[in-house]
């Protein structure tokens, strides 16, 4: 069997019909209520959230959602968020917390909408604020990477206690493309920028960035999604039951050290 590329697993990262994150929500947890509005603006389709059970304990998922088909990606904004996205998402981050809830967050995005509407919204302000309020959330959060992690688009709903990346997934400060553009000033070596960036589930987890790799079949998670959504179960269920030992000091310093050593 060829070896799989850095390449290759940004176009299976990439791929269409991969499963996005709301099916990764309806298998994984029950009685889901999504949630909609940031009570400022409007309510952003490329960001899902609400409140839903695992294992009979409540907790609050919230995930950027793709399309599969061309008027759903255009519906969803191809899972890049607005402002008013994070703003949703960190409204539902705050409720978690007074309810003490349990934060599951999927992470599936090319990165935050650039357009000038968003900036004119305060895009950066949106993104940094989540990077802090997430830093000092007083409830256990895991953060798992579906599919594209590029840029603050993902990191604004990433900052977790433990991160789980599938086997295929990416997660870096930009897409290749936008990498190979300014440090090579020619988009089209995306491949090579792909294998320099170190990107890869595997590379992650060697520099420390992540916690978990969960394993794909070679054609990708749609293949064998239920294979995928069991490991995941196991994974959730064993890391809440850690995390739900630790006291909410326990917790905060464990998360600031987690995020100091990745500098």
């Amino acid at each position: 069997m060829a070896k799989i590329t850095a390449w290759d697993r940004v176009m299976l990262a990439r791929k269409v019909d991969r499963p996005k994150a709301l099916d990764y929500i309806h298998e994984l947890f029950d009685d889901f209520i999504e949630l909609h509005g940031d009570r400022n603006f409007g309510d952003d389709k490329a960001i899902v959230g609400g409140i839903a059970t695992f294992e009979g304990m409540p907790i609050t998922v919230i995930g950027e959602q793709k399309g599969k088909k061309a008027k759903e990606n255009m519906e969803r904004n191809f899972g890049m968020p607005n402002p008013e996205g994070y703003r949703k998402a960190l409204r539902l981050m705050k409720q978690a917390e007074k309810f003490n809830r349990p934060i599951i967050t999927f992470i599936d995005t090319p990165g935050a909408y650039p357009g000038m509407g968003a900036e004119e919204r305060g895009q950066g302000e949106a993104i940094a604020k989540n990077l802090f309020e997430m830093s000092k959330l007083e409830v256990p959060i895991i953060c798992i990477v579906i599919g594209e992690g590029s840029s603050g688009g993902a990191l604004a709903i990433a900052v977790g206690d433990r991160i789980v990346m599938l086997e295929n997934a990416i997660y870096s400060i930009l897409s290749p493309e936008g990498f190979a553009s300014i440090l090579y000033k020619d988009s089209t070596k995306a491949k090579e920028a792909a294998e320099d960036m170190k990107a890869t589930a595997k590379d992650l987890k060697s520099f420390g960035v992540i916690d978990k790799i969960i394993k794909e079949p070679e054609g990708g998670a749609g293949e064998a999604f239920d294979d995928v959504i069991k490991e995941l179960r196991t994974y959730i269920e064993k890391s809440l039951k850690e995390l739900s030992t630790y006291s909410k000091k326990e917790l905060l310093e464990n998360r600031y050290e987690k995020f100091r050593t990745m500098c």
